[in-house]
C-alpha cells in the first residue's frame, strides 16, 4: 500500500508544470495585443483545473506546511475552508455548464470548458480536504489522549 501512495505522491508533482503552462496562457494575450484573451484564459483555466486535479493525488495524511496544519486540525477552520472550496467548485461548475449551453453569452461561452475543468478540479480538492481534516483531527485527538 505504501508504494502505491508514494507513486501517487510522485505523480502529483506534475501539477507544477501544468500550473506553469497555465501561467504561460495567462500572459500570452499580452504578446497578441489581447486579440486572443478569452481563448487564452480558457486554456489557462483548463491547465489550472488539471493542475488542481493532480494536486489531489498527494498523500492526505501529511500536512504540506504549518499554515495548512492549523486549518485542518481545527474543526471550525476546516469546515469554513471546506464550505469555501465547495462554493467555488459549485459556482465554477455551474457557470461553465451555463456557458456551454448558452451560446448567446459569448464571453461565458468562451470560458466555459475552462470553468468546468476548474470546478471539477476543486471538487477533487474538496474530497481531499475532507480526508485531510478527518485524519488531522483524529491525530490531534489521539495526541491529546496521550
Amino acid at each position: 500500500m505504501k508504494s502505491a501512495r508514494d507513486l501517487f505522491q510522485k505523480i502529483s508533482y506534475l501539477q507544477y508544470p501544468l500550473y506553469l503552462v497555465g501561467l504561460f496562457y495567462v500572459f500570452l494575450p499580452l504578446t497578441n495585443k489581447l486579440s486572443t484573451l478569452l481563448h487564452d484564459y480558457n486554456m489557462a483555466l483548463i491547465f489550472y483545473g488539471l493542475g488542481i486535479s493532480f494536486s489531489t493525488l498527494q498523500d492526505t495524511t501529511k500536512s504540506q506546511n504549518n499554515f495548512s496544519k492549523k486549518i485542518w486540525e481545527s474543526p471550525t477552520r476546516s469546515k469554513v475552508f471546506l464550505v469555501y472550496i465547495g462554493l467555488f467548485a459549485l459556482i465554477f461548475t455551474i457557470a461553465g455548464i451555463i456557458g456551454l449551453l448558452a451560446e448567446n453569452l459569448n464571453t461565458l461561452h468562451e470560458l466555459a470548458f475552462g470553468l468546468v475543468s476548474l470546478g471539477v478540479g476543486l471538487l477533487g480538492v474538496l474530497k481531499s480536504g475532507m480526508e485531510m481534516a478527518e485524519h488531522h483531527q483524529k491525530k490531534t485527538e489521539q495526541e491529546k489522549k496521550c
